[in-house]
């Protein structure tokens, strides 16, 4: 078969390795090497080839294998019928109504039984003919073709729409989906108001991909999504979350958000956050309270944060606007109690898109904390002690790195002043456990029960000199020897215990002070 194009028939070169490259007319796109396509797909390729049916990778594994991105999962389409495909692989399962059959893979083997952990699903389906889509999510009828063309004339965007036979080299393009990778834009197939009618949800996916791959969203589709952005709320809640989670995650979020307000999809997932566009801040920030919002998602982007930071660095603020207020004494905008009501907001937002539980009470409660401390003149270790027990410290850390991304989001360049080091410093110094006499492996009870002593200052007394000689020599932190050696402390006269149990004291100020003053250090802090 013949690569044939819409600007011609193309016949790939071929270089050592199995690769093709398509230099002659498109130098900008990445070469496929088949080599590097996993082992169990082109098995699965193979097995279907060799059974006399046609065989391709299809959709966004082989945009990705232009661009020279690994893909995460792999679509192949065939001339075989799902009960055909089902036939030819030992271990398969088929749960929906759209041809679609998963064939289980392990390893570099097709069928056998293997853990979960390295199970690899490769998903086939049948050249596809679909029918309306009356509800604006499902086509209404399927049926299976003999023509691939039928096939990529369905699929949503050209990028998409492209199929490849890693053994000969052979591409399908018949809507020029090679050019618009090299030219970087997002365009449907056929009519943009058609596929955006037959499943709404390609609305947001346009501008997600957008956002994910760094391309152009091309004019007649973004006109489209702006005339068809209703259609949104016919798309389940979970689906839209699904999308909207995709984009956060992506390298460039801010610029999807943006695309989302532009082409008015924003009211139709978190239409709150629209509520901060041109809400005027205070002198401490470069930009309104949407702006801002953004940049602090963008930074968290910028350094790999998870998406429950992601989602927290977004609603962080997303209660500004409600709590404005104008002070004349300060002569400056005020917005006090938007962390607490912006808590509540956050879990209503995640509540609505069906987010989990745990994901939504996490980002609710970094939202609600994200402000913390305000001057490091005046809070104390307690005070942080305290904060670490309402946000666990497992999410410490992570809260941190919020506040970072917040100040960035302000328009500041520098990631870490001093304020926030100090933060850090102590909430290092929190974390770790001070130096007490909880370390010794003994305790006064224990003593008394030893030595037959009854209550007073000579069972602290002993305490102490038993936690100096474990400071100078951790090994004798064992009860057997703390229990003999406390039977030799209780026959010296108090004046002579006490002593030593002041150079314990003394030592444990000692270890506590040079403690702190290693994490101080550490952090570049006084």
């Amino acid at each position: 078969m013949d690569i044939t194009t819409v600007f011609g028939t193309v016949v790939p070169g071929s270089s050592p390795g199995g690769s093709t490259t398509f230099s002659i007319f498109m130098p900008q796109i990445q070469e496929i090497n088949s080599i590097n396509i996993p082992k169990e797909v082109r098995m699965a390729l193979a097995v279907l080839q060799n059974a006399s049916f046609e065989a391709f990778l299809v959709g966004g594994c082989v945009r990705d294998l232009f661009l020279g991105v690994k893909p995460n999962d792999w679509d192949i389409t065939t001339t075989a019928t799902p009960e055909e495909i089902i036939e030819l692989f030992p271990k398969t399962f088929y749960e929906n109504n759209y041809g679609t059959v998963g064939i289980v893979t392990c390893g570099e083997e097709l069928g056998t039984i293997c853990s979960d952990e390295s199970v690899k699903i490769v998903e086939v389906t049948p050249y596809r003919l679909e029918s309306d889509y009356s509800d604006n999510r499902h086509p209404d009828a399927v049926s299976w073709s003999k023509n691939i063309e039928d096939d990529l004339s369905r699929r949503d965007f050209t990028v998409n729409a492209i199929a490849y036979n890693p053994a000969t080299g052979e591409v399908i393009d018949p809507f020029e989906g090679i050019k618009d990778i090299k030219d970087r834009l997002i365009k449907c197939v056929g009519s943009a108001d058609k596929r955006f009618n037959e499943d709404a949800l390609r609305l947001m996916r346009a501008i997600r991909l957008a956002s994910q791959l760094d391309f152009d969203i091309d004019a007649v589709t973004r006109e489209s999504i702006e005339k068809n952005a209703n259609l949104l709320v016919n798309v389940s809640r979970e689906r839209v979350r699904d999308e909207f989670t995709k984009l956060i995650m992506t390298d460039f979020p801010m610029r999807g958000l943006s695309l989302m307000k532009e082409t008015e999809l924003l009211e139709y997932v978190v239409p709150e956050l629209l509520e901060g566009v041109g809400i005027e801040q205070n002198q401490a920030h470069s930009f309104d309270v949407w702006e801002h919002n953004l940049r602090t998602l963008q930074h968290s982007a910028d350094k790999k944060w998870p998406l429950h930071v992601r989602l927290s660095a977004i609603f962080h603020d997303i209660s500004k606007p409600e709590t404005r207020r104008y002070s004349k004494e300060k002569n400056d905008y005020t917005f006090y109690g938007h962390d607490v009501v912006g808590g509540r907001v956050a879990r209503q937002i995640m509540e609505r898109l069906r987010f989990p539980k745990e994901l939504t009470e996490k980002v609710s409660m970094f939202v609600r904390w994200h402000m913390f401390f305000s001057d490091t003149e005046q809070i104390t270790i307690s005070a942080v002690r305290r904060l670490i027990t309402n946000v666990g410290k497992e999410n410490i850390w992570d809260l941190i790195n919020l506040r970072i991304c917040d100040r960035i989001g302000t328009g500041r360049p520098k990631e870490e002043p001093y304020r926030l080091r100090m933060y850090e410093s102590m909430v290092e110094q929190a974390l770790q456990d001070p130096v007490t006499l909880k370390m010794l492996k003994t305790n006064g009870k224990r003593i008394m029960d030893v030595t037959r002593e009854t209550p007073g200052p000579k069972v602290g007394y002993a305490l102490h000199a038993l936690f100096d000689e474990v400071l100078e020599d951790p090994s004798k932190n064992e009860e057997k020897y703390l229990n003999n050696r406390a039977i030799e402390l209780m026959k010296l006269s108090i004046e002579e215990l006490k002593k030593k149990a002041d150079l314990g004291k003394q030592g444990m100020e000692e270890k506590n002070v040079e403690q702190v003053k290693k994490i101080r250090s550490k952090f570049k802090v006084k």
